[in-house]
């Protein structure tokens, strides 16, 4: 696939187009979407076409050059993961070893971090000594649900991209189950009702993500809208109920059962409301 392919992102599209034809790429890239978005997929994408030579700017997905990408074997990408819910120090010490080497097949040595919100607060330290002086031709992608979690100092340094969800049906669906649960909360339905508003999500570990991405936004969007739905809510409330619908995921991603993370969450923000 090509960054063109991908759905309900076109605008972002263009600007990367315009970027890459304008010879203005830059060092460092954060790529935010939520938890269910492949936004792996939207990286190599991005890569095609900085570095495609047949069609310069959008890739073509079949030279030898996207055909590697494709297969996860172009020398000069270097994927970072997470181990074991975190994202070490050691890590990204070897991420700039590997960087400061020439590349091997082309002109740059592309980085990719996936879960950069699980870094460790001394690999962000160290990862920014990177982004401060990155190699002559460097180019880092940072992929997160939330920039947030991210130093503000490594936010400041990247040029930042939210991505949306390529099923709009899916996202919708989403939307709405996030809205009626917070209803519910405001309403003060009891325990069982909500959770069997929930039984559905909460049998995926990824539904429950996408469920959270939805709520957190669901929550977001009421301190900036002037509504009535608004007025219901103290800002103190909203930015609790933001900070419960985080530490959920925090929780997902540190191994918590994920039944038990939402039930979690659900009482929390039966307590707040």
């Amino acid at each position: 696939m090509i960054f063109e392919e991908i759905p309900e992102n076109h605008a972002q599209f263009e600007k990367l187009y315009r970027t890459i034809m304008n010879s203005s790429v830059s060092h460092a890239y954060i790529f935010e979407g939520e938890s269910g978005l492949d936004k792996k997929l939207i990286a190599d994408c991005f890569i095609k076409m900085v570095l495609c030579r047949e069609k310069p700017g959008r890739g073509c997905d079949e030279c030898p050059v996207c055909r590697k990408i494709n297969h996860g074997n172009y020398e000069d990408i270097i994927y970072v993961r997470a181990d074991e819910n975190s994202l070490k120090d050691s890590f990204i010490e070897e991420l700039q070893a590997r960087l400061m080497m020439k590349p091997f097949e082309g002109e740059r040595n592309i980085a990719v971090i996936e879960d950069a919100d699980l870094m460790t607060d001394r690999a962000q330290n160290r990862l920014l000594k990177t982004l401060e002086e990155p190699p002559v031709g460097t180019v880092i992608i940072l992929l997160s649900e939330n920039i947030e979690n991210l130093m503000q100092t490594i936010v400041s340094r990247c040029v930042v991209y939210h991505f949306n969800s390529f099923g709009e049906e899916r996202y919708l669906s989403r939307q709405a189950l996030a809205e009626r649960v917070a209803e519910m909360l405001l309403d003060s339905m009891p325990f069982y009702a909500l959770k069997s508003e929930l039984e559905e999500t909460m049998q995926d570990k990824k539904e429950i993500y996408m469920f959270l991405d939805a709520l957190e936004h669901y929550y977001r969007d009421l301190l900036v809208q002037q509504t009535e739905k608004s007025r219901l809510y103290r800002r103190e409330t909203i930015f609790a109920a933001v900070a419960a619908v985080e530490n959920a995921g925090k929780d997902l991603r540190r191994g918590m059962n994920p039944s038990y993370a939402l039930k979690n969450l659900i009482i929390e923000l039966e307590d707040i409301n």
